[in-house]
């Protein structure tokens, strides 16, 4: 009866009460392509912890970063909020340092807490080049900001530690696990950040070197199954989309690539993934050899995917899948073992679902939505939540390489890419059902489902007026950082990441600099 069925689900309650809340390890790497983590990607090298994770636990089939770049993306997820309620503009504009994320509320409600390795969600980093070439978007020039993408093959087949500043993180982390997370009274949390899997600096690039080199070791490699490497279909450059066209310009991929470069590079990626796996075996193995694997909840995921030379692409800056589709596995106690999430979800998702974990009320208006109860395999609208999960994710873009702010709206089998005003640009639909690869825009096809996407997505955002507050921030930090500048305003400006291009006529584009303003 109603009585009874009520009267059971406080006595569940009670007793979820009583129970003591599980410790949580995140472990986010950095440009990992989430269709990696299940099939047709993962026939293409081999994952063993993911593997492990999917055994165990849940994995997601359709999470999406929140804004396809390091910082905004991961100001996304530790606020649990859209890009343009925090104005996490590009990787100089995240959060403010004193912002209160999901690990404070999780310490202020006594969990212990533990941090190593890559955070990038604050304000104030990445170097002079990136942010300028952001502001600098609407300048009508074209300048490469990026070097060739290229491999490099390091070291021999017992070379294990390519990436050795992730591993020395990981290192603490384990150790921390052993000495200290063992000592506890209290539940820990426990954030883990690896650069890895994403490119290495190329230092012929210029200020800052730009990353474009995938780098890895014969030991890694071998873990990628070469035959299985899809080449990617390019559009001839003439037929792009135009803010297509601009993010390959300007990531210098609009040259010459014979096949097999593009599959060394492809290759060379996935054995970058291969790397980040046993980085997180690692932290696997410390939990199951301290015997906390049992009450510890892991979480794997990334800020934003790789292209790997996808649409003439490498890094990300773009909402196709492979940029902009996350991985996120869940294990631990509680969570479904072998179950795949078809759900939509995103990063924002993470913040809510930390503060369901640990028991802590969501005190305010939050873009996500907790994973709890499909993690634990139960239909959410069988159960009374705070609002029904909505059935789409949102993703936007405002940082460098696009020449325009760009919004994504998943739902369904639709891909809706809607750009700056919704007016002055053509927008992008891929019916993700019979084009996976997003190869064909079918936005002229379908003027109804336009209409109907464009709809829900100004319900989310108005985003023709955060476009244009967008243009506004970013005439005012360039002129901000001319003035600081002075006299040496025309040395720096030649001799960031686009020197090769700027050199060869720097009045003409420091003309075209003076026009836009």
């Amino acid at each position: 009866s109603p009585v009874l069925r009520a009267a059971l689900a406080l006595l569940l309650a009670a007793l979820a009460a009583g129970q003591p809340r599980p410790s949580v390890v995140l472990v986010a790497c950095d440009s990992m392509d989430g269709r990696l983590t299940f099939y047709p990607g993962n026939q293409t090298v081999d994952l063993p912890s993911i593997n492990f994770m999917k055994r165990y636990g849940t994995v997601f089939l359709n999470a999406y970063t929140n804004s396809p770049i390091c910082c905004p993306s991961r100001a996304a997820m530790w606020s649990g909020l859209f890009t343009h309620l925090t104005e996490s503009w590009n990787n100089f504009k995240g959060l403010d340092p004193d912002y209160m994320t999901w690990m404070d509320l999780m310490e202020k409600h006594g969990y212990h807490t533990q941090k190593y390795g890559k955070l990038d969600y604050t304000s104030g980093h990445h170097s002079v080049s990136n942010r300028v070439e952001a502001w600098t978007r609407d300048v009508d020039f074209l300048l490469r900001q990026e070097g060739r993408p290229m491999v490099n093959l390091t070291g021999d087949r017992k070379h294990v530690r390519v990436m050795e500043a992730d591993w020395r993180n990981t290192d603490k982390a384990v150790n921390w696990i052993k000495e200290g997370a063992i000592n506890l009274t209290q539940p820990f949390v426990l954030y883990l950040g690896l650069n890895l899997p994403h490119p290495y600096p190329s230092p012929y690039a210029g200020e800052n070197f730009g990353a474009s080199t995938f780098l890895t070791s014969p030991y890694w490699l071998e873990k990628v199954t070469y035959e299985a490497i899809k080449i990617p279909k390019w559009s001839s450059l003439s037929e792009m989309h135009p803010v297509d066209y601009y993010s390959s310009y300007t990531k210098n991929c609009t040259g010459e690539f014979t096949q097999q470069e593009v599959r060394n590079i492809r290759a060379f990626y996935y054995a970058m993934c291969a790397e980040t796996d046993a980085m997180l075996g690692e932290i696997i193995s410390a939990l199951r050899d301290t015997g906390l694997l049992m009450k510890t909840i892991v979480i794997f995921t990334a800020d934003h995917g790789e292209l790997a030379m996808e649409h003439r692409q490498f890094y990300k800056m773009s909402m196709y899948e492979g940029s902009s589709h996350v991985p996120l596995l869940v294990m631990g106690p509680g969570v479904k073992e072998q179950q795949q999430v078809p759900h939509l979800v995103s990063l924002v998702d993470i913040y809510p679902t930390m503060l369901d974990i640990a028991r802590i009320p969501v005190s305010q208006n939050l873009s996500g939505y907790s994973l709890l109860l499909l993690l634990r395999g139960k239909a959410e609208n069988k159960v009374q939540t705070r609002q029904p999960r909505p059935s789409w994710v949102m993703s936007e873009f405002h940082g460098c390489n696009v020449n325009a702010s760009a919004y994504m709206l998943r739902t369904g089998k639709w891909k809706y890419i809607s750009y700056s005003d919704g007016q002055s640009i053509l927008p992008q639909l891929f019916d993700l059902s019979t084009d996976p690869d997003e190869l064909t825009n079918v936005a002229i096809k379908f003027p109804v489902v336009i209409h109907s996407l464009d709809k829900i997505l100004r319900s989310i955002v108005n985003y023709p007026k955060v476009s244009s507050s967008v243009q506004e921030y970013n005439k005012r930090q360039f002129i901000s950082w001319r003035q600081s500048l002075g006299q040496n305003y025309s040395n720096v400006i030649a001799h960031l990441r686009w020197h090769q291009d700027w050199l060869k006529d720097p009045k003409k584009f420091e003309s075209a600099i003076d026009k836009w303003l």
